[in-house]
């Protein structure tokens, strides 16, 4: 089959192509300027801003230029690598942004809905709203000390509606923005507004949702890192439940280690008394109560095992694995709320873990006949220290042997009045 003969081209001959195939040249200072020509005709009137936005998005391409346009409305103009503006064309700048607007509140919360409706009515901008936060917060070194506040307080603004997610601010976590302060003075302006926005415990859900909490004092400039500056810094504010959720982090790392520490003792097969000493040591450090200590012991041990599924077995197999540990608790209940800590804990594990609803009584025993728990807390467990985890069930459990114990105290009372009556 012969195929077609290709026509001739004349040398020098301009091939026409389709006006659908041509690829608009990426133009982001012509969109710059249109809109800065724009919002100067507004006169500033944040009102007339918002419906020249809104009536802008029929004729200019926001999908491709929307981090154009947020750079325009935060800093005035084309912010290029390191924050500064570009300078090319006649207007390359207008005032009629975040970082020319006073620093007060009202004047940010009235910037803060042109965005709100700027992106309510154009949904695909909010993604790209969120890479703009992210490439305009590592820009702040770039910023005046003035300009930064006020991106500092408009970004908790749009935190606090919901604009941009929190998880935004890790890229503070940046060695160049760290190292003189810039991060944490950002981070503490921000944190300030948020609070008097919307109050201190939605700061901290804020902080937990985008993974800041434990993370607070990297943001410090390493020759700062100390629990005293933290502290002081935090304090200045009036911002003290800050200084509580990162001493509840700094303790939950901290039981984290422990346990972990506790684990390599075991698989080294370590002596009970170097474990102790392990323990109470790293406790020391740490600063973790005794009645902590017994808790993680507990939870560490029971992880260990590997237990049956049938009920009936579990209750022997617990009993053999623990006997091996009571010397280890025993160093770690010498006091009574640690005591107290250890059978609320035994009796919620049993709660949660189905199988051991009935092994609750025997392990009972064995921590008592083994000097773990005293009959003081044990009575005082089942008089009005218990946890309300299927308790009907545990206290009718610990019955009889609660009425021996009670008993053989009244016959020990009984002999000593004796013995004080001879």
């Amino acid at each position: 089959m012969s195929q077609k003969a290709e026509r001739p081209v004349l040398s020098g001959q301009r091939i026409k192509t389709r006006k659908r195939d041509e690829r608009e040249k990426y133009d982001p200072t012509g969109f710059r300027d249109a809109v800065i020509a724009g919002l100067e005709k507004t006169g500033g009137d944040l009102d007339q801003i918002a419906k020249f936005l809104v009536s802008a998005g029929n004729k200019l391409d926001y999908r491709r230029y929307g981090e154009v346009l947020f750079d325009i409305l935060i800093a005035g103009g084309l912010l290029v690598p390191g924050g500064s503006i570009s300078q090319d064309g006649e207007k390359p700048r207008t005032n009629y942004c975040i970082f020319e607007a006073p620093e007060d509140m009202e004047a940010m919360r009235n910037h803060e809905q042109v965005f709100v409706n700027l992106m309510r009515r154009f949904k695909y901008l909010e993604k790209m709203f969120e890479e703009e936060m992210k490439k305009v917060l590592v820009f702040i070194k770039g910023f005046t000390p003035s300009e930064r506040i006020k991106l500092a307080r408009m970004t908790a603004l749009l935190l606090c509606n919901g604009s941009v997610p929190p998880n935004v601010l890790l890229v503070l976590n940046n060695e160049h923005l760290i190292k003189d302060g810039i991060a944490l003075d950002f981070l503490v302006e921000l944190f300030v507004t948020f609070k008097q926005e919307k109050g201190m415990q939605s700061l901290i859900q804020a902080l937990k949702k985008g993974g800041l909490e434990s993370k607070l004092m990297d943001f410090f400039p390493p020759n700062k890192r100390t629990e005293e500056n933290f502290k002081q810094v935090f304090l200045e504010k009036d911002l003290t439940e800050i200084i509580k959720l990162h001493k509840a982090q700094a303790s939950q790392e901290a039981k984290r280690e422990l346990q972990q520490t506790l684990i390599d003792d075991i698989n080294d097969e370590k002596p009970h008394s170097e474990i102790t000493a392990d323990i109470k040591e790293f406790a020391q450090k740490a600063n973790i109560p005794e009645h902590e200590i017994i808790v993680i012991i507990w939870s560490t041990v029971m992880s260990l095992g590997e237990w049956n599924k049938k009920e009936e077995l579990v209750t022997e197999q617990a009993v053999r694995h623990l006997k091996g540990y009571c010397p280890l608790m025993q160093s770690f209940t010498s006091t009574d709320r640690a005591e107290l800590a250890l059978i609320q804990k035994v009796q919620d594990f049993c709660y949660e873990n189905m199988n051991f609803m009935k092994a609750f009584q025997k392990i009972i025993l064995l921590f008592y006949k083994t000097e773990v728990l005293s009959e003081e807390i044990i009575l005082r467990w089942y008089k009005d220290s218990h946890s309300s985890k299927g308790k009907m069930h545990f206290l009718e459990q610990m019955k009889k042997f609660v009425e021996w114990l009670q008993s053989a105290e009244e016959e020990s009372e009984s002999d000593e009045e004796q013995k004080n009556g001879e």
